[in-house]
């Protein structure tokens, strides 16, 4: 079962509403006691329903979740489809220079803060969340991926796992890698990271592919469980990404020692 409702981020986008989506596993409906993991993801109106997609095509996760019986809740937001660049400033942790585009602020903060304290407590407020953090986890793709790395490092006291679907690690990489290096870690953190041997084909100079090496070095280094992986004919987009779920949903539902 999907719930779909408006909210409200006054720190990003006033009283402008925007839509977030809720999946409860059939589990819930059938005992009232039981309680569940969270997976919160980006890109709410990508998660569930081709008709609310940006190209007409989900990453079907309620199909998924069904097929499999997955005992997770699923809470997802819609991003700013402003036409100036709103969502990369949303989901970005530091300021940078976009192309085309030019300076864009970072508010991946903010995004966060709005997460962390507005969102979470309404989803364990009205469902039946196990909230601790070894059951809160988080994901997304593209700046999404970005910012559930960012998440998942930054605010490691609430989320203990993440999937980074190729994620946009070339904003700001000092800035990510001092992150990645001092942001305090608990040792069961875990993460998966991948990304689609097309799109990396096509980026110039193979930039994407060195920063992703790097990326994981880091947080293997900082004793992090990582499970990073070159999808082989794997594309930047939501087809692709759907058919990965069953090998990040194994990292997020793993139990560590």
């Amino acid at each position: 079962m999907i719930k779909k409702w408006q909210v409200y981020l006054p720190e990003l986008t006033g009283d402008k509403p925007r839509y977030a989506y809720v999946y409860l596993p059939r589990a819930a409906q059938e005992d009232p006691q039981a309680r569940f993991p969270v997976l919160y993801m980006f890109d709410g109106h990508n998660v569930f329903f081709d008709q609310d997609a940006t190209y007409g095509k989900s990453w079907g996760m309620k199909e998924y979740l069904e097929a499999t019986d997955t005992p997770l809740i699923v809470a997802a937001v819609e991003c700013n489809h402003g036409n100036h660049g709103e969502r990369l400033s949303e989901y970005a942790p530091f300021s940078f220079q976009a192309p085309k585009l030019g300076r864009k602020k970072g508010l991946g903060r903010e995004t966060m803060e709005w997460f962390v304290n507005s969102f979470k407590p309404m989803i364990d407020e009205n469902y039946p969340t196990l909230p601790d953090r070894a059951n809160t986890f988080i994901a997304g793709s593209s700046m999404g991926g970005l910012m559930s790395l960012y998440a998942v490092t930054a605010y490691n006291s609430v989320f203990s796992r993440a999937a980074a679907l190729s994620p946009t690690v070339i904003v700001a990489p000092s800035k990510l890698d001092e992150l990645l290096r001092t942001a305090p870690l608990d040792p069961d953190t875990a993460v998966y990271m991948d990304y689609g041997s097309e799109e990396l084909r096509h980026l110039p100079g193979m930039a994407m592919a060195r920063r992703f090496g790097k990326t994981v070095s880091i947080l293997m280094e900082r004793g992090v469980f990582v499970t990073a992986r070159i999808v082989p004919g794997g594309q930047h987009c939501e087809a692709s990404w759907e058919r990965q779920i069953p090998f990040f949903m194994n990292v997020l539902l793993s139990k560590t020692p």
